[in-house]
């Protein structure tokens, strides 16, 4: 999978761009949210209930105050029932509140789990049906961040913000309320900073909705550039390109950097002188100052003043979970975009009820293939017709880039053709009845997975006995160097122990003689092995060709010297077809064939 990043992921969206965005996110939100709507409407109406039922204790505590005043300044005995029942009301309402906002986030939280199994089952078979040709177009951090971090930003929207964000919200409201029955002027001591807090963080907010987008595709960029770099690392350092690669990240996250600090620097400045109005001193100064001389007056009691104080030291709490879930809402949007866009991504389009074909013969009718859509569309394929029959070897040839490897992917439906059809035994491939059990594919790289030698050459056939993936094995001239292992079959890919580019490929080979497919295509099997491998190889593909319907695709003409067609391709279309004899006097392949003896590779016999 290729990490390409477009230079336009990391361009700077205009206003008005990032509105239209911000409403995308907004419907992409709400259609991820969908399976779970239900649940996380109940979460809200418990988290109303504990909000409302938080009132009470305060109403106790005011009754208690004044219960205990009242006595006090009569000089008599405390009413200890009236006291006994109030503190009943106090600590059943609390636990009563608890154990409703328990039960609410308890189904938010299931309901997070159930979103996130439903999302990545919905990817997984969203993206088990598009074109595989995708994958090698398509950013791997773009996947990765789906399936992982967006999926992970989105379970506070979920699990959190409808209790927690409807409590944070409601629960103020009420005891405000609360405050103002109390008295009026203790309720507006209790408010006194908020219209001063509100006005700054206004303030400091303004356009926040446009940065929180800009900083995400920054960060997009970011991640893309890293896994880019992470995964090349290889190949970068082989030819010396380290500093051009890793330059290509650091320059990303430099651009983040300038950005986030040129946001962040003026924001804080704001956002400290709006906190330092809720802070809790200034809260108490005001509300047991300005209580005081209200009780001095005779106005209110000691415990009026104390239930608004402790209600006005809950509004900074309050506030900055609201705002807390107003970033996780921003935030939340953009991931649910990019989770419904992989959504919306194009699947191979059904064929209808599958068909078992009659032979094993493949024709290209008029076949012609262009990557992308639109004024991008680059054309690789024109037109192209061409036969294999069965139990034969044909051989693409032709210059990098002329559209062998994109007549091959296309025979074992990477994609579908723009036009024209191919047809295996008379069948369009679509409607072929188990496509991979009928076309088997050996490639430059080997693709294994980082599980057991056995497992990975079972691949095909995950039901074949061990004698079968030994008999495979042989058939590969892998066999003896599996065994000479530690572990044997039992050794697992890329964590146990390395293998060489040449015993990888045989490992793929071996998968391939385990499907036992009738028709075969091989892309340049050989071409980054070393010669003992090369041999090793070509012996056992010569093994694996026999009786089968084989494309093979080669830069090098001696390798498909025994072909019994040569196909020359180029520029997307089929120029000659013949075999050597036929060809060698054409100038395309003339062309060709000196040019592979004027720099000549490790000489291989053909596949026969």
């Amino acid at each position: 999978m290729t990490t390409t990043v477009s230079t336009s992921d990391a361009r700077p969206a205009s206003s008005r761009e990032v509105k239209v965005q911000q409403k995308a996110g907004a419907r992409a939100l709400k259609d991820v949210m969908a399976p779970v709507a239900g649940r996380l409407a109940l979460g809200r109406v418990l988290a109303v209930i504990s909000a409302v039922l938080a009132v009470v204790p305060y109403v106790a505590l005011v009754h208690i105050g004044d219960l205990l005043l009242d006595a006090a300044r009569a000089g008599s005995a405390v009413d200890g029932e009236a006291v006994d029942r109030w503190l009943r009301i106090l600590i059943g309402a609390f636990a009563l509140r608890l154990l409703i906002y328990f039960v609410a986030l308890l189904i938010t939280h299931l309901a997070d789990i159930t979103l996130g199994n439903v999302i990545r089952l919905r990817l997984v078979r969203r993206l088990s049906r598009v074109h595989l040709v995708w994958f090698t177009s398509t950013n791997s951090g773009r996947v990765r961040k789906a399936l992982q971090d967006d999926i992970g930003t989105i379970h506070h929207l979920i699990a959190h913000q409808p209790v927690d964000g409807t409590n944070a919200m409601v629960m103020p409201i009420a005891l405000m309320a609360y405050a103002f029955v109390i008295d009026w002027r203790l309720g507006l001591l209790a408010v006194a900073t908020l219209p001063l807090y509100v006005a700054a963080m206004a303030l400091s907010m303004r356009g926040m909705g446009e940065k929180t987008v800009q900083m995400d595709t920054r960060l997009s960029a970011v991640s893309a550039r890293m896994v880019e770099f992470v995964t090349g690392i290889t190949v970068v350092k082989a030819f010396g390109r380290v500093g051009r690669a890793h330059r290509s990240y650091q320059e990303s996250a430099d651009e983040f950097q300038e950005f986030y600090y040129n946001w962040v620097r003026p924001l804080i400045r704001v956002s400290s002188l709006g906190n330092s109005l809720l802070a809790v001193p200034l809260i108490l100064l005001i509300n047991i100052g300005g209580g005081a001389w209200l009780v001095h007056r005779g106005l209110v009691t000691t415990a009026d003043v104390l239930a608004t104080s402790l209600i006005a030291l809950l509004i900074p709490y309050a506030i900055e979970t609201l705002m807390n879930s107003t970033w996780a809402q921003q935030m939340a949007g953009a991931s649910a975009l990019r989770i419904v866009d992989l959504l919306a991504t194009p699947v191979l389009d059904d064929a209808g009820p599958a068909r078992t074909p009659a032979s094993h013969g493949v024709v290209f009718d008029g076949v012609s293939y262009s990557y992308g859509s639109g004024d991008d569309a680059v054309l690789a394929l024109d037109g192209v017709s061409l036969e294999l029959t069965p139990g034969t070897v044909t051989a693409l040839v032709g210059p990098s880039g002329s559209g062998k490897s994109t007549i091959a992917t296309l025979l074992a439906r990477f994609d579908d053709p723009r036009a024209g059809t191919i047809t295996i035994g008379g069948v369009p491939v679509p409607e072929v009845a188990d496509l991979y059990s009928r076309v088997g594919f050996v490639l430059q790289d080997p693709q294994l997975l980082n599980i057991s030698l056995r497992d990975n050459i079972a691949l095909g056939r995950p039901g074949a006995t061990d004698d079968e993936v030994r008999a495979a094995a042989r058939a590969a001239q892998v066999l003896d160097e599996i065994e000479e292992l530690p572990d044997g079959f039992d050794t697992v890919y890329g964590a146990d122990t390395g293998l060489s580019g040449g015993q990888a490929q045989r490992i793929a080979i071996a998968r391939a003689i385990l499907v036992d497919a009738p028709i075969l295509i091989l892309d340049e099997a050989t071409a980054l092995t070393d010669p003992e491998s090369q041999h090793q190889i070509q012996r056992a593909l010569s093994d694996l060709a026999r009786g089968r319907t084989v494309l093979l695709i080669a830069h090098r003409p001696e390798v498909i010297r025994g072909a019994d067609q040569i196909v020359l391709v180029d520029g997307g279309r089929v120029i000659a077809t013949g075999t050597h004899e036929q060809l060698v006097t054409h100038p395309g392949y003339a062309h060709l064939w000196r040019n592979a003896h004027a720099h000549p590779d490790t000489e291989t016999e053909g596949v026969r």
